[in-house]
């Protein structure tokens, strides 16, 4: 019994341990495109997307990671992009980026 609640408490740590950090995934895979605080529009096609909502973000993210999605024609792109996002990496994306404008 000891034992499986050391495991529960090492797997519950480590979820703050490896949790998602938005900033660091902007950094890596948005910034080019979208800004440092995604506030552009990518070849003044795409939407800004700090001006979007939480939902519409993660829903975004989410159809785009699933191949579904093909706005302004970046669908392939943008799949490239999602492929290595977890669920909890949009959904911290999702909350973070409208609060960078």
């Amino acid at each position: 019994m000891k034992k499986m609640m050391s495991l529960m408490v090492i797997f519950g740590l480590s979820s703050f341990v490896f949790a998602s950090d938005p900033a660091a995934i902007i950094a890596k895979q948005c910034k080019a495109c979208h800004g440092a605080k995604m506030e552009k529009s990518y070849l003044n096609k795409t939407a800004v997307v700090n001006t979007l909502s939480s939902e519409e973000i993660k829903k975004d993210l989410l159809a785009y990671k699933a191949g579904t999605l093909n706005r302004y024609n970046m669908g392939t792109q943008m799949k490239a992009q999602t492929a290595k996002l977890t669920e909890q990496d949009i959904e911290a994306l999702a909350k973070f980026i409208p609060t960078l404008k």
